[in-house]
């Protein structure tokens, strides 16, 4: 059954960066590369007027096996996200609390996270990102197998691999309001695999692979305005399962119209995590 059509006053239109399929792999450098060498390769294509709806009547209705994502209202006892030790102390058994209760999981493993900050990027302060705005999902069917062998030991991870698992990333912001460079979902059950084009993700010490996504106009998108940092935001980039309706959730940040000039900075933190379902 396909999601009530939302009021066309709950939309807004923004420009969505997507990639032109070209033949050539495109690569991102998760660093500062080597003088000449660009940060990014691949002929972006920036489609605008794209209608973005706000997901927030669909609450209750939206599905992480479905259409990919879900919103919950889970407040967190962190008090400061930058602080490391207080993330891995009282966040991650949060986070994964929060993963078995969504989805069932038998076990979950949480592998890293990643803090975005406008401000403190802006600063030059070590390890903060920019909002990525670019269509992309984190994983592919290649590199999701992968991250289960990178951290479990081999004979779990191979046992592991006969069975559905996911990997989702919980994103939050760390301040609200969150009005600035907001992020957009997409429905992954409207994305095709024709849609998905490979890209390597160099890190100093590997190579990883995520997708940029090309432009389709059956890709429906959605997001949660003025989310708070009681709000976690459930995004399913894998799916074991090659029959379900949508492996992979593409988002991205993006520029909303209506933000107001004195809209704080993005601040916002995601985990990722591997959530292994009980065998069928």
């Amino acid at each position: 059954m396909g999601l009530p059509v939302l009021d066309s006053r709950t939309t807004v239109r923004a420009t969505l960066n997507y990639l032109i399929r070209t033949g050539a792999k495109p690569r991102s450098y998760t660093f500062e590369p080597p003088g000449g060498i660009p940060n990014r390769t691949g002929e972006v294509n920036a489609v605008g007027d794209i209608g973005i709806r706000d997901a927030r009547p669909l609450i209750g209705l939206l599905s992480l096996y479905a259409e990919g994502f879900e919103l919950h209202q889970r407040p967190t006892l962190v008090d400061d996200f930058y602080e490391p030790q207080e993330v891995e102390d009282i966040y991650y058994p949060e986070v994964e609390r929060l993963l078995k209760d969504a989805t069932g999981a038998e076990k979950i493993v949480i592998f890293d996270h990643t803090i975005r900050s406008v401000p403190k990027f802006a600063e030059g302060a070590r390890g903060m990102r920019e909002p990525v705005r670019s269509v992309h999902n984190d994983y592919t069917a290649t590199s999701g197998p992968r991250r289960v062998r990178d951290h479990l030991d081999a004979a779990e991870a191979e046992e592991r691999l006969k069975h559905r698992f996911l990997e989702v990333n919980v994103w939050r912001p760390i301040k609200g309001p969150l009005e600035d460079a907001p992020l957009a979902v997409c429905d992954a059950r409207t994305i095709a695999a024709e849609d998905l084009i490979a890209t390597d993700l160099i890190y100093p010490d590997k190579v990883g692979e995520v997708y940029n996504l090309s432009y389709n106009p059956a890709h429906r998108w959605y997001y949660f305005p003025k989310m708070s940092s009681d709000e976690a935001l459930l995004i399913k980039c894998f799916d074991s399962d090659e029959a379900s309706p949508g492996r992979f959730t593409a988002h991205t940040a993006f520029d909303d119209p209506t933000t107001p000039p004195n809209a704080l900075p993005r601040e916002s933190i995601e985990v990722r995590a591997l959530v292994f379902l009980p065998p069928a």
